[in-house]
């Protein structure tokens, strides 16, 4: 596969290419892939935005990006001025069709350099309200015409409903194929979300309790501790169902309830995701009370020192019912899984900031030992931690060193800090690597996005028809409103808590 990468010439525009996201994440993820000898040899990214500034001016700011957001830390004087060679600024207004006649000039003439047609990858790294617009503009030219090397990455959020969501999906068929079509989620990228599908399908140990009989609970959570970081104009649109569970959580549900794949092929892994997402119990909406809580954070104390609520932050309605959190309980209606609750769960301004799966067994159905011996006794869990630490744990019971028999509950760890030393990618090199090698497997299908948005309308219509009348409802720096707690509480189960970093010797 390296071997077709490196003699692919390839061209990247990526529209937006003045803002925080090119800035932060894509041109660090494309220059620690080109360190890594991961990029084509013959390579080149065109940045396309509003603002009037020189190719030196881009690369300057590229450059400082670069240097503060790289796992690798600052570049180094001779590889970024080769890196830099590959950077170039167009500016252009989206609307107009002489801003994609400069792109096709700009692109003809590094092939005509390299002396062959090149991959096109058109990266919309631009609000949402450009979709649409970008997509058909590029449509209408030959730029994006080979269904097999032209591509187009279309960041979240696709769509706002189901309804817009399929009208997107229906204007974006009505010039590509699917195959052109790029729906990035990053949180797909990250090394511990992609090691769940190792650790289910390439483990004996695992698979066959991978089901009702064994499993009494599954939950997720997405949780920070920082506000929504002055993008009031964007949350006011979204709230935490549509901007974490919609995607993230879900794919993290898809990942881990999925029936195991034949091949590691892209649609065949997509295919199981679907399956999941149709079989999921829809929530009918007279019942949305007892599925569903949300919650707004109000003022409360971070970090030692006191933040304001949702509704003081920058561009926030000040009587807002937008919600910072969301928490809800769905089924699955199939043979592995029926009857056993999914708790999801995401919040801003919690006492923590985690990304977590926690996987809880059912008790053992008899115990041979005395009260006494097992005073401390909790059933098997497992917890896949996927940010901030980064690790697998195994809970078991074992006996305790002494002359009695005492159990308590011990963990087995696999810590990825401790066992590669490396480091691992960041998850847009990954996922830009699998673009341009043609991988879509870990991207969102258009079904798939309809299924996550048909799984949400209830709550989401019915949220919006009836106001929230206690918001805020939790204070920042705490774990989420009460409602949440009764939630799991109901079913005899609670939330769990991040374990704690393991110690270092010393």
């Amino acid at each position: 596969m390296d071997s077709i990468i490196k003699s692919q010439p390839t061209v990247v525009v990526i529209f937006g290419a003045t803002g925080d996201l090119t800035w932060r994440k894509l041109v660090p993820a494309f220059y620690n892939l080109y360190l890594d000898g991961r990029l084509p040899d013959n390579f080149a990214i065109i940045g396309v935005g509003h603002r009037d500034i020189s190719d030196a001016d881009f690369r300057k700011k590229m450059h400082s990006g670069v240097d503060t957001f790289s796992r690798r830390g600052k570049s180094k004087k001779k590889e970024w001025e080769v890196f830099e060679q590959m950077l170039s600024y167009q500016r252009g207004d989206f609307t107009a069709k002489g801003t994609y006649d400069t792109v096709s000039k700009l692109i003809k003439k590094h092939e005509k350099e390299w002396g062959e047609r090149s991959s096109h990858i058109f990266y919309m790294a631009v609000p949402p309200i450009y979709f649409e617009t970008i997509t058909t503009m590029l449509g209408a030219t030959d730029m994006v015409n080979n269904r097999k090397t032209d591509r187009l990455v279309i960041e979240k959020p696709f769509g706002y409903d189901l309804d817009s969501a399929k009208q997107l999906n229906n204007l974006l068929h009505s010039m590509y194929d699917e195959c052109q079509l790029y729906r990035i989620d990053h949180y797909l990228g990250k090394e511990t979300v992609q090691n769940i599908l190792a650790f289910r399908f390439a483990n004996a140990l695992f698979e066959p309790i991978w089901n009702r009989n064994y499993i009494e609970h599954v939950q997720i959570t997405v949780s920070e501790k920082i506000g929504i970081e002055n993008r009031g104009n964007y949350y006011e649109l979204a709230g935490a169902l549509r901007d974490m569970i919609q995607n993230h959580i879900l794919q993290l549900m898809c990942l881990v309830a999925m029936e195991p794949p034949v091949s590691f092929n892209a649609e065949e892994v997509r295919n199981r995701k679907v399956d999941v997402m149709n079989a999921i119990r829809r929530i009918k909406p007279e019942s949305v009370n007892k599925y569903a809580v949300r919650g707004q954070y109000g003022e409360g104390w971070t970090h030692g020192k006191k933040v304001k609520g949702y509704r003081q932050e920058p561009d926030v309605n000040e009587k807002s019912n937008v919600e910072t959190y969301a928490a809800v309980k769905f089924y699955i209606d199939n043979w592995r899984w029926q009857g056993v609750p999914f708790y999801l769960r995401t919040g801003k301004r919690m006492n923590e900031t985690t990304s977590m799966i926690t996987i809880q067994f059912k008790n053992v159905p008899h115990q041979s030992f005395p009260d006494e011996a097992a005073g401390n006794w909790q059933p098997n869990r497992l917890v896949l931690n996927i940010q901030p630490h980064m690790d697998i744990r195994l809970r078991f019971q074992a006996k305790k060193p002494g002359l009695e028999m005492l159990l308590r509950p011990v963990d087995m760890i696999f810590d990825y800090n401790e066992e590669y030393s490396s480091g691992s990618p960041e998850a847009y090199e990954t996922l830009l690597l699998d673009v341009m090698e043609g991988d879509s497997t870990l991207f969102m299908r258009a079904d798939q996005v309809e299924a996550s948005w048909d799984l949400l309308m209830p709550i989401i219509k019915m949220w919006k028809d009836n106001p929230a009348t206690n918001f805020p409802n939790y204070a920042a720096g705490l774990q989420g409103p009460e409602e949440a707690e009764a939630l799991i509480a109901k079913d005899g189960h609670n939330w769990m808590v991040p374990p704690a970093a393991p110690e270092k010797e010393k």
